[in-house]
């Protein structure tokens, strides 16, 4: 019995100590991770003259919004002095319709894969699922011949285009994987009583989609957003989106660098992507996983 009782404190020593070294060690690594983000901060918030005089680390002495401002509004791009406002507003409008599209037409074509199966239904699967691990370079070429074709581009609907198709096979295997999940016996039963295709996808399918909906828009939204390449080859001037429009006022020198300016566009740029994601992150890994085990 004394041996039981010396050695149970022991054990829970030991396990205490486990637990503060495991959290020194998250710690350390969270300020790591969290430093460069700390410093693209803080000197977005300071002047010029602080930013030569003191510190990387240093906090500003005072909260200074002008290069807010300036990158904003009042920044010089190329030859021209404009801000980030209407490039803003050109990822928006790209944005929100492809992510809207793709999710759409990926859970048409998972709904149709999975619960309306034909003839090669697994060769077209694995056909969409090859677009997957098609890099951008490849399409560039061939997707700026179509957009030339149609007469759309160097216009933002050419990159609504380019990001819904490009999009398509990620979330295809998104909502195939979701959708295998759900009992074949709840189409089966719609249809017997009389309930067409889109009837079943708009009141069965859909209902039970949030999870693998959320997926699909935080991937599509973060992928369309932060996308460089696509903007860069396939836009000019007043038609690109922030992203390149940010690449343009960073590596455009008319004078003194303002790196306070710089940091400022970098954060504009990326707020909205980590909006989405403190707003529905924690749902990112749910939806992945609740299609994982077969219902």
């Amino acid at each position: 019995m004394s041996d039981t009782t010396t050695f149970a404190p022991a054990q829970t020593r030991s396990n205490a100590w486990l637990r503060l070294s495991l959290w020194v060690v998250l710690f350390v690594f969270a300020i790591w991770f969290l430093l460069p983000a700390y410093v693209v901060v803080g000197t977005s918030l300071k002047d010029l003259a602080e930013i030569r005089g003191g510190s990387l680390l240093a906090l500003p002495h005072e909260l200074n919004f002008t290069a807010w401002s300036h990158a904003w509004s009042k920044a010089c791009i190329g030859v021209t002095c404009e801000g980030l406002e209407p490039y803003f507003w050109n990822s928006v409008i790209m944005a929100i319709p492809s992510v809207v599209l793709s999710t759409l037409l990926g859970a048409l074509t998972g709904y149709a894969l999975t619960k309306w199966k034909f003839r090669g239904a697994n060769i077209v699967f694995a056909l969409i699922l090859f677009g997957c691990f098609v890099p951008f370079q490849v399409v560039i070429l061939p997707m700026a011949q179509t957009l030339g074709l149609i007469g759309i581009t160097n216009t933002v609907y050419g990159l609504i285009l380019v990001h819904t198709v490009y999009g398509l096979a990620f979330t295809t295997l998104f909502f195939r994987n979701y959708y295998v999940s759900i009992p074949d016996e709840l189409v089966r039963a719609a249809t017997i009583d009389g309930a067409g295709f889109f009837t079943i996808f708009r009141r069965i399918i859909l209902p039970l989609s949030p999870p693998i909906i959320v997926v699909s828009v935080i991937w599509q939204f973060t992928q369309i957003w932060n996308d460089f390449l696509f903007g860069a080859s396939f836009t000019t001037g007043g038609a690109q989106p922030i992203t390149v429009a940010m690449n343009n006022l960073v590596n455009t020198t008319t004078g003194v660098k303002q790196y306070n300016v710089d940091m400022a566009a970098a954060l504009i740029t990326a707020a909205p992507t980590l909006l989405v994601y403190i707003a529905a992150g924690r749902y990112f890994v749910r939806g992945l996983t609740a299609g994982s085990v077969k219902g």
